[in-house]
């Protein structure tokens, strides 16, 4: 069994505490995201775990950690958005030069094989536009090169929630554009991973025709590679379409990240997610109290 944890959350910034917990108990409990009154018990023993893949853009309060995860035999990988938006888009992120060192110290421990970079969304806006993107990803990806084997690219898809959210940044230099591709700048984007022994793949995304290869996130011929695993190569049912990860638990919830970040399709109300951050027991076994119904 592959552990997500998580795509609804920042688990690594926001739930470490709870998840070692979790951890030493041996399970933790998630509830149904469509059906929450049915809350599933997930084991957490090395023994019924093939490896955890952590998605996050704050690695470091997970570092401290990374020790006792090893010795009771948990395996991990960690996928690291690191973009640097402006706090516009990006309110909490960490920045940039404390990212950069956060992803260097989480590779150096586990290796860059096991340290996935995100550029994640690609959002195009007149703060952010195409020679804002080909600065910022050729600065990081020389930071990262021999940290990291492989960078994961997506572009915004703009789900209904989150149109209505961005509604507030029209007029201002961080209005978003439709997410169409570029050729030119994700050419160019190709080009600078390649100069910098970084493997440029798409997430959920047919960028073939610009000579990025469709990848997955929850890569199960990486892990397998990596961990010595037999993965099965099937698709996970349960995600997006065009998304070619290999089926996993989640052990996250939703509406429960506090970061803000404007494109996040996780979370419904950013005043919801902090009051229930602010509910959660470190204690409890599940990531957020359950009210009468199954509900957070």
């Amino acid at each position: 069994m592959i552990l997500s944890a998580s795509r609804r959350t920042d688990l690594p910034a926001f739930y470490a505490t709870w998840w070692m917990n979790r951890v030493r108990a041996g399970f933790c409990e998630v509830p149904n995201p469509l059906r929450p009154s049915q809350v599933s018990r997930i084991s957490l023993l090395p023994q019924d775990v093939d490896v955890v893949v952590f998605w996050t853009r704050n690695p470091l309060p997970m570092l401290a950690h990374l020790d006792e995860l090893e010795s009771r035999g948990l395996r991990s990988v960690f996928l690291v958005t690191l973009i640097g938006y402006p706090r516009e888009l990006d309110p909490h992120c960490l920045s940039v030069e404390r990212a950069v060192q956060a992803f260097q110290r989480l590779s150096r421990r586990l290796g860059p094989e096991r340290v996935v970079w995100r550029y994640d969304p690609l959002i195009l806006s007149p703060a952010t536009d195409a020679d804002w993107h080909r600065r910022r990803f050729a600065e990081l990806a020389r930071s990262l090169r021999g940290f990291t084997r492989c960078c994961k690219l997506s572009l915004v898809d703009l789900y209904p929630r989150l149109a209505r959210r961005l509604r507030a940044l029209e007029g201002t230099p961080h209005q978003i554009a439709a997410p169409s591709p570029d050729g030119t700048l994700l050419r160019d984007l190709l080009g600078l991973a390649r100069h910098n022994e970084i493997r440029l793949e798409s997430c959920a995304e047919d960028l073939e025709a610009f000579g990025i290869p469709a990848g997955a996130c929850l890569d199960a011929e990486l892990l397998g590679r990596v961990f010595g695993l037999r993965l099965p190569g099937t698709k996970d049912p349960g995600q997006r379409h065009a998304c070619r990860c290999a089926p996993s638990r989640d052990v996250g919830m939703y509406d429960s990240c506090p970061a803000g970040c404007a494109c996040c399709y996780a979370v419904r109300d950013f005043n919801l997610a902090r009051i229930n951050r602010r509910r959660h027991d470190p204690l409890a076994t599940t990531m957020l109290p359950l009210d009468g119904t199954g509900r957070p």
